[in-house]
């Protein structure tokens, strides 16, 4: 099994470590005096209690840092202390110890605001990594503070713009999330910023100076996003002329931010759950297993419950990326948000195209207040560049929209209007609105998927089984 050794300069472990305090927290006598004399002899100082009870009345004269504590024990569990402690979260971080090591408790524990598990017996390596890895996170923590608290006066949150009462709850989200070891699970129409979601998580975790690497799983061939999660030996399968390294190896103790995870199939989804319960993997036509440290993002453009209910979705694999679930609102949800917006992307396209523009007159910011924005942050983006580039003034004029923005004109029907009567299947309204939507877009299939909130291959998808039963509706 190949293992990646951390890298935290030994210098500023020693200073760091020095002023970190450890509760062992266990019931067999061996495993805690074992486990407290590692931790000193790794530089921590440390003590041990017998029991959640025994823990809580150690925990104000020596007011841990760190809580390592087992999952059953006699009188009160590690389920249970961790609950206790929930008042003092924000200054302590709780590691679970399972023999169990179901996802279910692992997941539950995270959501109640454990940092990370290991399963017993401890592997030192492991252990000394994680606490490390804490020691990291106490420090990131104390850092950005200062700056998290600037930023949301701003109206902004890493590469989140917005002040939107949904948007908050967003920045509160990835606050909670971004110093944690949780996967996250993220969801939203098309356009709205997951993965600038995502990027935010990672620059406010302790993971920030590694890699994040993205791969959009709906934009990659079936018989290829295998091989590039996993990656691949030489002659692993035709064409396969080299060793290839997979997403997983190139974010290692990084982030992978899985786009369009319902769009993986069901046995790559198997061979996914699998990596993020035992944090190893074989690449294609390898022998050998691989230990790597990643945290997983991912995000998809239907509601994951209803994916999993349709079979798109794992739902033992939505359980373990779903410790936190964050949803992004449409663009038409949040309406407030949009000088905000305006504002940052003026900014953003001044400084790249070497323009001047101060900003939108009332006319024309009443305007993009107006529009449906049908393909969210993306589309109001794509037209402040333009407007900012066609500009001859200092400010954006209502002429300098694209006309179906400026001047909206009523809907016109080209195509058969959805009629939806009792009796009628989810299965023929779905045809209708795909119908109806590419009809409307004559046919541009790019922007129908984009107004109907899916992937463009989640729409061939749906088409090819139209066809294949007969009830093609594409244009001849």
């Amino acid at each position: 099994m190949t293992t990646f050794a951390p890298t935290m300069p030994a210098s500023e472990r020693a200073d760091a470590l020095a002023a970190e305090r450890v509760l062992i927290v266990e019931d067999d006598r061996s495993t805690r005096v074992g486990l407290a004399e590692l931790v000193r002899a790794w530089g921590f100082t440390a003590d041990a209690a017998a029991d959640g009870d025994e823990a809580l009345a150690k925990f104000t004269d020596f007011r841990p840092s760190i809580v390592v504590s087992d999952l059953v024990m006699p009188r009160m569990g590690g389920l249970d202390l961790l609950r206790a402690l929930q008042p003092d979260l924000d200054d302590v971080t709780f590691v679970l110890l399972t023999a169990q090591g179901t996802v279910e408790t692992a997941v539950e524990a995270m959501k109640s605001g454990a940092y990370d598990y290991l399963t017993k017996p401890v592997e030192p390596q492991r252990l000394r990594i994680l606490l490390e890895r804490v020691v990291e996170r106490h420090q990131t923590i104390a850092e950005n503070k200062q700056l998290r608290r600037r930023l949301r006066e701003q109206g902004s949150f890493g590469r989140i713009v917005g002040n939107s009462p949904a948007i908050r709850r967003i920045y509160t989200t990835i606050e909670q999330a971004a110093p944690t070891q949780a996967s996250v699970l993220v969801w939203g129409e098309s356009g709205t910023g997951k993965e600038l979601v995502a990027q935010t998580v990672h620059e406010l975790s302790t993971r920030s100076t590694q890699p994040f690497v993205a791969i959009n799983c709906a934009a990659i061939p079936e018989t290829l996003l295998e091989s590039e999660i996993f990656g691949h030996e030489k002659g692993a399968f035709t064409g396969a002329i080299d060793r290839r390294l997979g997403c997983f190896e190139l974010a290692h103790r990084g982030t992978l931010f899985l786009d369009e995870i319902a769009e993986m199939t069901p046995p790559t989804q198997v061979k996914l759950l699998r990596v993020l319960q035992e944090r190893t993997f074989r690449r294609l036509g390898g022998r050998n297993e691989q230990s790597v440290d990643v945290r997983v993002i991912a995000a998809t453009n239907v509601n994951p419950q209803e994916a999993v209910q349709r079979g798109k979705l794992r739902e033992d694999l939505f359980y373990r990326l779903n410790v936190f679930a964050i949803e992004i609102p449409p663009l038409r949800d949040r309406r407030e948000d949009i000088p905000l917006l305006v504002q940052a992307f003026v900014q953003e396209f001044n400084q790249r195209n070497a323009r001047a523009v101060r900003g939108l007159d009332p006319e024309a910011m009443r305007a993009l207040e107006r529009h449906t924005w049908p393909g969210n942050i993306r589309e109001l983006r794509n037209v402040i560049e333009r407007s900012t580039i066609v500009a001859t003034g200092d400010m954006v004029l209502l002429e300098h929209l694209p006309p179906h923005i400026a001047h909206p004109m009523a809907p016109v029907q080209t195509g058969p209007n959805i009629v939806l009567t009792p009796g009628t299947t989810v299965e023929e309204a779905e045809t209708q609105l795909i119908q109806l939507t590419l009809a409307h877009t004559r046919n541009n299939k790019t922007r129908a998927a984009e107004i109907l909130g899916i992937s463009l291959k989640t729409l061939h998808n749906k088409l090819n089984r139209l066809k294949a039963i007969g009830r093609s509706i594409e244009p001849q």
